[in-house]
């Protein structure tokens, strides 16, 4: 066996007991995609906010001295995934770390600009908070918004239906302004010969390049599959995978997975059944 020392990634996000998604999800596909995962929770739920009810431990008040610890330690990491921040005060702790690792040379930042859907931000998500978090944007590497968080980062009216290619390409234009050097606006929905897809819009700064990603619809999208994607993303980019390859291969293991959640019946609220197939990620 050709043994080697794992990459190193720190993944900023929420943790939920129960309902597959944020750290539930990220922790284990980067551990099967021999990646070490190193936790920094910036909130604990009992189950995530898609259920009727939960408990929340916000934990804005912790992150700053958990960070700084690490930074005391001296610790750095190839990598950083940063996910959901559920208050505008984390997002200052998060960029001094961010800009930090980045000082000590981490190799990839990804950003996952959890923010909204739909076309509009999430209930919890303020003008405030989406301006601080467009603050973190030039420190990342990749970013992975949807159409309605890339529609907010870069002060883009929002359209309901289809996007065509043009308006795709400028609207990545301006996220690259922002600094990122590689985008993928996710999920967007499309017609594959007629049916129902789903399009990954990905965009590269250096050499340039863009192009649709297409998958076929397995059914309809459920909790936690962005975490899913960014996860995968996170760990090829360390792992040294060709960006659209990658990209190719999260959205077919998302499918593969929603699919299969489906057949089972699996309750939406419980997000897919990823764990079937990690051993489908490790053999890749």
């Amino acid at each position: 066996m050709n043994l080697q020392i794992p990459k190193k990634a720190a993944v900023i996000n929420s943790f939920a007991g129960y309902g597959r998604c944020s750290l539930t999800e990220a922790l284990p596909i980067l551990s099967a995609m021999r990646v070490q995962a190193c936790p920094v929770p910036t909130a604990v739920f009992s189950n995530h906010t898609g259920f009727a009810a939960f408990a929340c431990q916000d934990l804005t008040a912790f992150l700053p001295s958990y960070l700084e610890q690490w930074k005391q330690l001296k610790l750095t990491f190839d990598g950083v995934l940063c996910g959901f921040l559920g208050q505008a005060e984390q997002i200052l702790s998060v960029s001094s770390f961010l800009s930090d690792q980045k000082s000590r040379g981490c190799q990839t930042i990804l950003v996952d600009p959890v923010m909204g859907d739909h076309g509009k931000p999430y209930r919890t998500i303020t003008p405030k908070h989406c301006q601080k978090l467009r603050g973190l944007i030039p420190l990342a590497d990749i970013i992975t918004p949807n159409i309605t968080e890339a529609c907010l980062l870069t002060d883009t009216p929002w359209k309901d239906g289809f996007w065509n290619e043009s308006e795709l390409s400028e609207l990545c234009q301006r996220l690259h302004k922002l600094g990122p050097s590689k985008i993928v606006i996710t999920g967007l929905p499309c017609l594959i010969h007629g049916k129902e897809g789903f399009e990954n819009y990905l965009s590269c700064k250096e050499p340039f390049s863009q192009r649709a990603c297409l998958t076929p619809s397995a059914g309809p999208s459920r909790h936690g599959t962005g975490d899913i994607f960014a996860s995968i993303l996170m760990a090829d980019a360390l792992n040294g995978v060709d960006f659209s390859v990658s990209v190719q291969k999260a959205a077919d293991f998302i499918s593969k997975c929603i699919s299969a959640s489906k057949a089972l019946q699996i309750p939406e609220p419980d997000g897919v059944c990823f764990e079937n197939f990690l051993s489908d990620l490790a053999d890749q």
